[in-house]
């Protein structure tokens, strides 16, 4: 008779988050398969456990799948954790999970908090429905393509993003829907846990001017019926001067401005920024001031 595979969640940052049912599993666990087995020491010295330890993350799953699906069809019980949240949501364990329902292995899931769950109930925007999609891709076409896609659906859309590439992420997606409500949630569980709400053309502005730790989940609100009634309209040809004066009242730089503009309408930077300068000419610096 085969084992147990559990897939166990643990806490993304206050220990107190850990349920009685996780330590209980983990402590009759054969083996634990840890994401980062110092980081589960600790998690498991703090609750006074010591359930032999083994290696398992995105470089060594496949490797260490098949020895797990073996030891499981031999009959012992197996403990799947990450680094913090539940194993297989934008972390290692899909795979191992794949293997096991084709070998017919049960499988058991222990609940436990979950980073973008916690930032769509405390962004304070629509949770009827919504779609997570993980970390976008870090450049390219798709990448645009995505923010593209999310931006025109009616559902709340979540993203988890590094700290490095958070303030791009947000100008980015303010180029293309300035105006949309959208949160910021930074550390969430812990001491120095942060929630920040606005418009995007808001928030790429409050976070391109400062500096950038911990992790981070952002919520934006989907397309509603009159945003894309309005867009679909026929109307006169918008004036790309008072577009960009109005993106720069939200928030952005008027470079930015002038190439969200430019996007939005189909031409080049640079008639834009011809068309802007006809209109608003640049100051020029006076040679003699510092």
């Amino acid at each position: 008779m085969s084992g147990k595979l559990h897939l166990v969640g643990t806490p993304i940052g206050n220990l107190e988050d850990m349920s009685f049912r996780a330590v209980r599993v983990l402590k009759e666990a054969d083996l634990i398969l840890a994401e980062d087995t110092r980081r589960t020491r600790g998690l498991l010295t703090h609750f006074g456990l010591k359930t032999p330890l083994a290696s398992c993350h995105e470089h060594n799953e496949r490797e260490m799948a098949a020895k797990a699906i073996a030891w499981l069809l031999e009959g012992q019980e197996l403990a799947l954790v990450t680094d913090a949240g539940l194993p297989g949501i934008s972390d290692p364990g899909q795979h191992l999970l794949r293997e096991a329902v084709k070998n017919k292995i049960p499988v058991e899931v222990i609940p436990g908090p979950t980073a973008f769950v916690l930032a769509l109930i405390i962004s304070g925007l629509p949770t009827e429905r919504f779609t997570f999609w993980g970390f976008p891709p870090r450049k390219g076409g798709k990448r645009l393509e995505l923010f593209q896609t999310a931006l025109s659906r009616p559902e709340t859309g979540i993203f988890y993003e590094a700290p490095t590439r958070l303030a791009s992420t947000l100008k980015e997606l303010a180029e293309l829907a300035p105006a949309r409500p959208a949160a910021v949630a930074r550390e969430l569980t812990k001491v120095y846990e942060e929630v920040q709400r606005g418009s995007l053309a808001e928030l790429a502005g409050s976070f391109r001017r400062r500096p950038l730790k911990g992790e981070f989940c952002l919520v934006i609100q989907g397309q509603q019926a009159e945003e894309k009634s309005l867009a679909d309209a026929v109307s006169p040809a918008p004036d790309p001067v008072m577009l960009v004066s109005r993106l720069e009242a939200e928030g952005l730089e008027r470079k930015e401005a002038m190439r969200a503009v430019a996007r939005q309408l189909g031409v080049s930077r640079r008639e834009i920024y011809r068309q802007v300068l006809a209109v608003r000419p640049e100051k020029k610096k006076d040679p003699h001031t510092k």
